[in-house]
């Protein structure tokens, strides 16, 4: 019950490398995420583009329409598998500046874990706490 496949978002919005990185700035809006797995087309994670990356772009004097997500991602992205607890993720959470998790099972992305979906997850375990009957 406290493994991040029963929390994690199983359907991901991501992009490929090629991705131009202006129509991942207006995917991560108009699907109102704050962050975009990068994978190759066999969905195996190759990075993550976040609003933090993409915010490079106002500062960046090399800035071009033609820049892609492969330019601004991060390549070395810290993971973890549905089998992990989610207690584990949310200290790795706390810890880091980070506001998701991609979930892989043998490289393949297949979900992934935000501070939203563990605060969720919270909030259900209360309530489900308080609707017990005591005894």
């Amino acid at each position: 019950m406290f493994e991040a496949g029963n929390i994690m978002t199983k359907e991901v919005v991501t992009v490929n490398k090629g991705t131009l990185i202006y129509e991942a700035m207006r995917l991560l809006l108009d699907k109102h995420v704050s962050g975009l797995p990068v994978v190759d087309d066999h969905n195996k994670l190759v990075g993550i583009i976040t609003e933090k990356d993409m915010l490079r772009i106002l500062i960046d004097t090399e800035s071009s329409v033609n820049k892609s997500v492969a330019d601004y991602m991060i390549k070395n992205v810290k993971s973890f598998t549905p089998e992990d607890s989610i207690v584990t993720i949310c200290e790795f959470l706390i810890q880091n500046n980070y506001r998701r998790v991609p979930i892989l099972e043998k490289g393949i992305l297949v979900g992934i874990v935000s501070r939203r979906d563990i605060i969720s997850f919270i909030v259900k375990l209360r309530s489900e706490c308080l609707d017990k009957p005591k005894q």
